[in-house]
């Protein structure tokens, strides 16, 4: 089994669910995950985790991301992207470039959205979008979301083309739609693009044709990014003998047995060099708790 990430670039006109339907053919392996959804209409990263590296995808998600996004003003859809039926026109004659800059920036820092009907959101075990596709509303709390920053990169009206960078749940349509109803004009998202999810960047990703091509060539083990890799900011710990046996069996580790690693989180590896796992410091008991483990029994039997 594969075990490792790989940084697509999700096209045009496929759903994150095609991407990884696609993949477990190409690659001939059924565990496979992606790391958080992207609208069919929308291209970029998405991040896909294969085998044992399924256990990140979690943590992968809840990671920030960076779009560059088209807002269309004047025209409002229900699905809050061009793609919807168009709910209402309204010409925007009377606005000003400075009038949109402003209110554009004025969304930077945290804000309360409320999630599209077209979203993959579950109220009582029911999707959003499907209930919407049933010609349904139900009531939907708004969340607390973080713009930590907005580029505008070109204004001409109707179309402003922007790069957000923002917290993990954040719906760019629906910022589209909120700066669309501030400005009162209406606004919906004409265009998306993901350019990096945390570590990945677009410029590092690879379309389905070129993964096929490289497992082709026997050289897709050049794609898949290892799973320690994905925490390399964190300090890293080689543990043996008994110690090894207690990380083994996800053991609590204590801080002087991992040298006191002036970190709130290590990777640890045994001496054999496999990655164990995660550990985080439980700073009132002075040990390291383990969070994530990647290393499985089978691997210590072999």
């Amino acid at each position: 089994m594969i075990n490792g990430i790989l940084n697509v670039y999700k096209e045009k006109g496929f759903t994150s669910h095609d991407v990884v339907a696609k993949l477990r053919g190409i690659v001939g392996q059924k565990k496979i995950g992606h790391t958080g959804t992207l609208d069919p209409d929308a291209e970029g990263v998405l991040p896909v985790c294969l085998g044992k590296a399924t256990k990140v995808c979690d943590m992968l998600t809840e990671t920030d991301k960076v779009y560059e996004a088209v807002l269309l003003l004047g025209i409002s859809t229900d699905t809050q992207d061009i793609s919807g039926t168009v709910l209402e026109q309204k010409a925007v004659d009377g606005l000003t470039e400075e009038a949109v800059r402003e209110c554009i920036l004025g969304y930077v820092g945290e804000y309360e959205q409320l999630p599209p009907m077209y979203s993959a959101l579950k109220v009582n075990g029911k999707k959003l979008y499907e209930l919407a596709r049933e010609g349904k509303v139900v009531e939907r709390k708004t969340r607390k979301v973080f713009i930590h920053d907005i580029t505008i990169k070109e204004i001409c009206l109707p179309r402003v083309k922007m790069e957000v960078h923002c917290s993990k749940g954040t719906y760019i349509r629906t910022l589209c739609h909120d700066i669309g109803a501030d400005l009162n004009t209406g606004g919906c998202m004409e265009k998306l693009l993901r350019t990096k999810v945390g570590k990945f960047k677009i410029e590092e990703s690879f379309r389905l044709s070129e993964i096929q091509k490289r497992k082709d060539e026997e050289r897709l083990f050049e794609l898949i990014i290892p799973v320690d890799e994905m925490f390399s900011e964190y300090p890293k710990v080689i543990v043996n003998g008994v110690i090894a046996e207690l990380a083994y069996n996800g053991n609590p580790l204590k801080a002087k047995e991992l040298e006191k690693q002036n970190s709130s989180r290590v990777r640890v590896y045994d001496e054999q060099g496999r990655f164990i796992g995660i550990y985080r410091l439980d700073v009132y008991k002075n040990v390291y708790r383990l969070e994530k483990m990647f290393l499985d029994q089978q691997e210590l039997r072999g």
